[in-house]
């Protein structure tokens, strides 16, 4: 394989914070439309007369596309070059947005979500891979992750935000595109800014089919098993055979792995214990901070009567405690303190959110009970979202980092899966059992019985955060060491972090 070379880090070069503006955008347009189509969703089934039990598909159709298909594009970027894996998901993501927005009926929504999913699965981990080998220098690597992780964690919020605003002043289709004209801009910005890392066609290494086969079956049948939960519930065979035909499927691509010349994902890569707690902390606190979005949107809008626009706008307080969080907090220490210190407290943190919001009531004030969760567990994910994504890629020889950006982004996406099946099934049941021994045809009881249900998930989810933060604890250890992030001699750095 052609060597390639870490940049220069003598000299500020302006290029690369611009090349950071183009990957952050494409990152906040990836996150954000996994909330912003959930807003227009009610819209688009109305037009196109989608029925109630296949609207779904607006949501599975990019989720089963995205999360499957995630190893297989982070491995794509290593063989055939980031920035052009970067440049080809910007544009495919822009024509399916397009295809989208332009929808006569809901097969051809279906298809284009997928399509979106698909684009996004070779898009996010080229964008986090790039943001590795563009910046090695440790503290514009702190600043440059703070700023990354602020944007994963508050993107989902921004995409509330903005799916209220289109869907209420213009229509739904225009939360779809959106994306036309961001995904253009940044794939112009992206040719003329990142640097050139094309791998020559006789020196790539061949595509590890069996392991693509495995690991993107595997996690398609998760993401499908906990997306058909929703409705079918945690017992039906259909879901319960899904997610053991997943888990089978993973358990036979490790053993595959193990054996192959040329892994899909190297398992050492997994086997990293920072690479792996960071992976399985950030995954859990997904399944946490989904929930409370989750709730706090049905709780808003169904109990208090807030519109789309004002449950988006309510969730700013939380996207501006990320950011700052990570940006002002995170990046600053990240090279100071061990990681195991920003991840632990952060966990704990966002822990204490979902604790505040055990006390919701259905009379509850927005400044007194949703205010302070949202900014308890915005500060504690702007301190977990950033280390960990450093660390996803940190001493990884630059071969491999689109392998490991695939490892977190897949944690992330199934987290997200997981979190949003679960705790709305355990809600549910929850308000069903509540409302069977009342008067359900009351509002006023349906309201006390929703408010229960999202309560009692919200123990379940406080649960998990405090699962996170054991792991965290446990299995994280690396410590900032003068030259582990230069990347100029990759196996080196691997040892300091291990």
């Amino acid at each position: 394989m052609t060597p390639q070379h870490a940049p220069d880090d003598t000299a500020v070069d302006p290029r690369r914070w611009w090349a950071l503006a183009v990957i952050a955008i494409a990152q906040l347009m990836i996150v954000l439309d996994a909330t912003i189509v959930n807003i227009a969703l009610p819209s688009a089934q109305k037009d196109l007369g989608i029925s109630d039990a296949n609207r779904q598909w607006v949501i599975t159709a990019y989720l089963l596309a995205f999360g499957g298909l995630l190893l297989l594009g982070g491995r794509l970027g290593d063989l055939y070059g980031r920035k052009r894996t970067f440049i080809i998901g910007l544009l495919g993501f822009a024509f399916a947005s397009a295809l989208g927005g332009m929808a006569t009926g809901g097969g051809m929504l279906f298809a284009a979500r997928a399509l979106q999913g698909a684009f996004g699965a070779l898009l996010a981990p080229s964008a986090l891979s790039l943001l590795s080998t563009t910046f090695s220098d440790p503290r514009e690597r702190a600043t440059a992750f703070g700023i990354f992780g602020a944007l994963a964690g508050g993107g989902a919020a921004i995409g509330l935000i903005t799916g209220g605003l289109l869907t209420e002043y213009l229509n739904w289709r225009w939360c779809l595109y959106v994306n036309v004209p961001i995904a253009l801009g940044a794939a112009f910005g992206a040719f003329y800014l990142l640097k050139r890392d094309h791998i020559a066609k006789g020196h790539r290494t061949p595509l590890d089919l069996p392991g693509a086969f495995l690991g993107c079956g595997g996690l398609l049948a998760i993401v499908y098993g906990t997306a058909e939960a929703v409705t079918r519930g945690w017992g039906d065979w259909l879901v319960l055979g899904s997610l053991c035909l997943g888990v089978l499927l993973l358990v036979v691509f490790v053993v595959v792995e193990r054996r192959s010349p040329h892994a899909l994902l190297p398992i050492h890569l997994i086997a990293d214990r920072n690479r792996g707690g960071g992976a399985l902390s950030v995954g859990l606190a997904i399944i946490g901070m989904y929930g409370l979005f989750l709730f706090l949107t049905f709780y808003l809008q169904g109990v208090k009567g807030y519109s789309p626009v004002m449950a988006g706008v309510s969730f700013l307080p939380m996207t501006a405690a990320i950011i700052l969080s990570a940006t002002g907090i995170a990046s600053r220490l990240m090279t100071r303190v061990p990681s195991r210190n920003l991840v632990v407290p952060g966990l704990l943190l966002a822990a204490a959110g979902m604790a505040w919001l055990t006390q919701l009531k259905v009379d509850s004030s927005y400044a007194a009970t949703v205010l302070p969760a949202e900014l308890l567990l915005g500060a504690g994910m702007g301190l977990v979202f950033m280390p960990t994504m450093s660390l996803s890629t940190l001493g990884v020889a630059p071969s491999e980092t689109g392998a490991a950006s695939a490892i977190i982004n897949s944690a992330q996406q199934v987290g997200g899966s997981i979190g949003t099946a679960l705790l709305n099934t355990i809600a549910a049941s929850a308000t069903a059992t509540w409302l069977a021994t009342r008067n359900a045809a009351d509002p006023a009881v349906q309201a006390e019985g929703a408010v229960h249900g999202y309560v009692l998930a919200t123990w379940v989810a406080l649960g998990i955060l405090l699962l996170a933060s054991v792991i965290a604890f446990v299995m994280i250890d690396h410590r900032p060491a003068p030259g582990e992030a230069e990347g100029k001699d990759a196996e080196a750095t691997a040892r300091a972090v291990v």
